[in-house]
């Protein structure tokens, strides 16, 4: 855990430079660990999304629970999508219509075909509590000296992290050998420091899933309890 004491606001700038474009899915079952496969699928349609700077592919998340229903956590557990699910990409407002060529392809992830929609903007959030489910780490790098080389990449941004938690380390499969990757929240960012922050990312791999963040609930509540 990274924690200081809270500083005050600076004034607030919402920008449009980077969105999120959510595409409705015909798509029953994915594994749980997909990043890779659906990357790869992505990417063979829109080869620049690998290195367009402020680009990435989220991950396709479903609830944790419901109606008795628990998500599975195994690599190769399926998860069970629901109409309501979205395939998400970020991207810069440049490649709106470059993106939105996936409308109406079929993409093939792990043996699963994923059909593709309609898609609608989504604004970044103006919330200064944000939360990336992966971030690339070193191998063998303690919880420590992640938050210290997060510390380091956020401040050569222009970014002055104060309150800041990972998780355990997770590994996502890929072709090379597991990627490994931590969980990460970041608290009492200006909202400045955050549109940035979900405009650029930390870490490597955007295209993979990681380094992309999102709006997360406080992290005073996590904070308190850690120190019960």
């Amino acid at each position: 855990m990274y924690w200081q004491e809270t500083r005050n606001d600076e004034m607030p700038v919402v920008t449009d430079e980077v969105t999120d474009i959510a595409f409705q899915i015909e798509c029953r079952t994915l594994p749980v660990d997909h990043a890779w496969e659906l990357s790869e699928a992505v990417r063979r349609l829109l080869p620049w999304i690998e290195t367009e700077p402020g680009a990435g592919v989220h991950t396709i998340h479903v609830a944790e629970s419901g109606n008795g229903w628990m998500r599975p956590e195994g690599a190769g557990d399926l998860l069970y999508l629901s109409r309501r699910t979205k395939l998400q990409l970020r991207i810069p407002r440049h490649r709106i219509d470059d993106a939105r060529r996936l409308t109406g392809q079929t993409l093939h992830v792990a043996g699963h075909g994923l059909t593709i929609g309609p898609s609608a903007l989504k604004p970044l959030s103006p919330i200064t509590t944000i939360f990336a489910r992966y971030v690339v780490t070193a191998a063998g790098q303690d919880e420590s000296a992640f938050l210290e080389a997060v510390v380091a990449e956020l401040r050569a941004q222009g970014i002055r992290p104060t309150k800041m938690l990972c998780g355990i380390e997770h590994a996502l499969a890929a072709p090379n050998g597991p990627i490994r990757t931590r969980s990460l929240m970041i608290a009492d960012l200006t909202l400045r420091e955050s549109l940035r922050l979900q405009q650029q990312g930390v870490g490597p791999m955007r295209h993979r899933g990681c380094g992309l963040f999102l709006p997360h609930k406080d992290i005073k509540e996590v904070g308190q309890a850690q120190e019960r």
